[in-house]
């Protein structure tokens, strides 16, 4: 993520905006950003999986996918795809967004309005936990998990209690954005999916404003022309490497990128 890197420190040193200052901005439709990508490696994927989360920890990615009665968290290797550790999540649940906290893992289903706690090292199941509607995305700040359910509100948790303590609407030109699905935090900002687009979205987490579009198109078409199911989904970040993953639904293969300012794809 080298190219953009500064814009996005700058965006997380800098003081938050007050609440008028933030009403301001989303009246007054402030365009986007737009940004372009550089492939600059591609990694096996297994095309079997489902992808609805994804993050990077201690040297490998770990995995929720979807699917009913197919859903598993798992640990892949980043060079081969191999899966390193599996679990089947239980019953008949469509599995979602997931997130590190601690020594745990969170999960998210996607209609069952519940989720999982697993231990991150054994995979087992330590724990349920209840929210009210759907479950899409789940990443964290350090300090709060952050959750998306599909609407353009973005939902933060207690880690501890996992009760919500506040929402932020997420607007692009002073239009909601809805549909934001696997979510992942980037010095400062969230960056999201948005379901059935080729465009991840990054968003001011204080103001909800999209301040950017990364537009991955072309690597849709060349990845998975034709399969509508086969979407853009799944971002991780290598915090100490500073390397972004981007991958999808049943894609067979995963990308390291660098974001390119402007339309520009290499």
């Amino acid at each position: 993520m080298r190219a953009a890197l500064p814009a996005l420190l700058l965006a997380s040193c800098q003081a938050a905006p007050s609440q008028q200052q933030a009403t301001t901005a989303s009246t007054l439709g402030q365009e986007p950003a737009q940004y372009g990508f550089r492939v600059v490696a591609t990694y096996p994927h297994d095309p079997k999986a489902f992808t609805q989360g994804l993050f990077w920890l201690d040297g490998h990615l770990y995995e929720t996918t979807g699917q009913i009665g197919q859903s598993t968290l798992r640990r892949v290797n980043l060079e081969d795809g191999r899966v390193l550790q599996s679990v089947n999540m239980p019953g008949r649940v469509f599995g979602e967004g997931s997130t590190p906290w601690g020594d745990q893992i969170i999960s998210l289903t996607w209609q069952d309005g519940m989720g999982f706690r697993w231990d991150r090292k054994t995979f087992k199941q330590v724990g349920t936990w209840r929210y009210p509607g759907e479950g899409w995305g789940l990443t964290q700040n350090g300090r709060e998990l952050i959750m998306s359910d599909g609407t353009a509100e973005l939902r933060f948790l207690d880690p501890e209690t996992l009760q919500e303590r506040r929402r932020v609407r997420v607007t692009a030109s002073g239009r909601p954005v809805d549909q934001l699905n696997e979510l992942e935090f980037v010095n400062g900002e969230v960056l999201a999916n948005v379901w059935m687009t080729p465009r991840i979205a990054r968003i001011d987490p204080t103001t909800g404003n999209v301040t950017g579009w990364i537009d991955l198109s072309p690597l849709v078409r060349q990845t998975v022309a034709g399969d509508t199911d086969a979407v853009l989904n799944g971002i991780a970040y290598d915090a100490e490497r500073d390397r972004l993953f981007v991958t999808g639904k049943n894609w067979p293969r995963l990308y390291e990128i660098d974001l390119v300012p402007g339309a520009q794809t290499k």
